[in-house]
C-alpha cells in the first residue's frame, strides 16, 4: 500500500495506471497535524478512518467519521479532513475510475449501477457504520480490499475488482442505492467559486499570489474572500496555498536531489529561511532532515 506518512492526496496525481485505475492510500497523522487539505478529483473514494476521528467535509456537508466507519466521495465532489479531538488518526483512501467496472458491453450492471453512479443520477450513502449489517459487510469488502492492494498476490486485481462489486450488491440488496440529493443553487455557487480559486493557486502556485488577485476571481472585497475561503476549507488562503506549496516541495525533496534553496523558489517561496519555517510546522521536521528519512524509506523498500 502506498505509505504517504506526511503527504496529501493530490488534486492531479494519476490514481493507479490504465490497467488497474486504482490506489489506496495510507496516510497516518500525528496529534495536532492536518489531515486532508480540500481537494476534488474525477475519481470515486472511500475513505476509511483506521485510528482516531475526522471532521470529514464534502462539498459544504460536514461529519464526524470514527476509527471503523467510511465516507463515500463521488467523482468531481470537494472533501477534506478536519482534526475532530485533536488526537492522531490513520486513515485509508480507495480512490477508483468507476469506469473500470463496467463491462466490455453494455449489460446490466452497467445500465444499473456504472452509469448512474458517473451521471451522479444515483449514489451510496455518504457515511458507511457498522451499525447494519449492510455497513458491516461494506466495510468487511473495503478492509479485504486493502489487505489485496497491501499484498498484491497473484490476482489481486481481480479480487479487488470482485469486491467493488460486491459493494454495489450489498447496498443495492440493503434498499440503500438512492438518488442522489439535488444541491441548492447557492451552494452550488459557493462550491464553483472556492474550486475556481483552488484552480488558480495550482496553476500559479510558484509565483506571488496576492489576496487581491484571489479576490477578483470570484469576485469578492478581501475581508469577504478571506472569511468565504476560511469558512469552506477551514484555512486561510495564504495557510492553504503555502500547504501546497509545501507538499509540492516534499515530491521534489523525495524525487531529486535538487538543493533545497532551488526547490524552495521553484514552489514559490521567496525567502528560504520562511520556506524551512513553513516546511517545519507542517511536517514537523526540517527539509534536509524530510529528505534523508524519505530515502531511508526507499532502501529499507528496496531490501525487503
Amino acid at each position: 500500500m502506498d505509505l504517504y506518512a506526511k503527504n496529501t492526496l493530490r488534486e492531479d496525481r494519476l490514481h493507479g495506471d490504465a490497467m488497474l485505475p486504482m490506489a489506496a492510500y495510507l496516510i497516518e497523522r500525528e496529534a495536532g497535524e492536518p489531515i486532508l487539505d480540500t481537494h476534488w478529483h474525477q475519481e470515486a473514494e472511500f475513505f476509511c478512518v483506521l485510528e482516531g476521528e475526522v471532521q470529514f467535509q464534502i462539498d459544504t456537508e460536514y461529519l464526524v467519521v470514527r476509527a471503523g466507519e467510511a465516507v463515500f466521495i463521488d467523482g468531481g465532489d470537494m472533501h477534506a479532513g478536519h482534526s475532530h479531538n485533536g488526537s492522531p488518526c490513520t486513515f485509508c483512501a480507495i480512490v477508483f475510475d468507476v469506469e473500470w467496472l463496467a463491462g466490455a458491453s453494455y449489460d446490466a450492471v452497467q445500465a444499473g449501477f456504472i452509469a448512474p453512479l458517473q451521471e451522479k443520477r444515483r449514489t451510496f450513502p455518504r457515511h458507511i457504520k457498522p451499525d447494519t449489517a449492510w455497513g458491516q459487510a461494506v466495510l468487511g469488502h473495503l478492509h479485504a480490499l486493502m489487505e489485496a492492494y497491501d499484498r498484491q498476490a497473484l490476482g489481486f486485481e481481480a479480487s479487488i475488482k470482485g469486491r467493488l462489486l460486491l459493494i454495489f450488491s450489498e447496498i443495492a440488496g440493503a434498499g440503500q442505492w438512492h438518488k442522489r440529493s439535488a444541491i441548492n443553487a447557492a451552494e452550488v455557487v459557493k462550491i464553483d467559486r472556492l474550486k475556481t480559486i483552488i484552480v488558480h493557486m495550482q496553476q500559479h502556485y510558484d509565483r506571488p499570489l496576492r489576496i487581491r488577485e484571489l479576490a477578483d476571481l470570484v469576485p469578492m472585497s478581501e475581508g469577504q474572500f478571506i472569511r468565504f475561503f476560511k469558512s469552506m476549507t477551514h484555512k486561510t488562503p495564504i495557510d492553504y496555498l503555502n500547504s501546497y506549496r509545501v507538499r509540492r516541495a516534499a515530491e521534489l525533496l523525495r524525487d531529486t536531489d535538487r538543493k533545497i534553496s532551488d526547490i524552495a523558489l521553484e514552489v514559490g517561496f521567496e525567502h528560504v529561511s520562511y520556506f524551512i519555517k513553513v516546511f517545519r510546522k507542517q511536517h514537523k521536521t526540517t527539509p534536509s532532515e524530510y529528505r534523508k528519512e524519505s530515502s531511508r524509506e526507499v532502501d529499507a523498500a528496496d531490501m525487503d
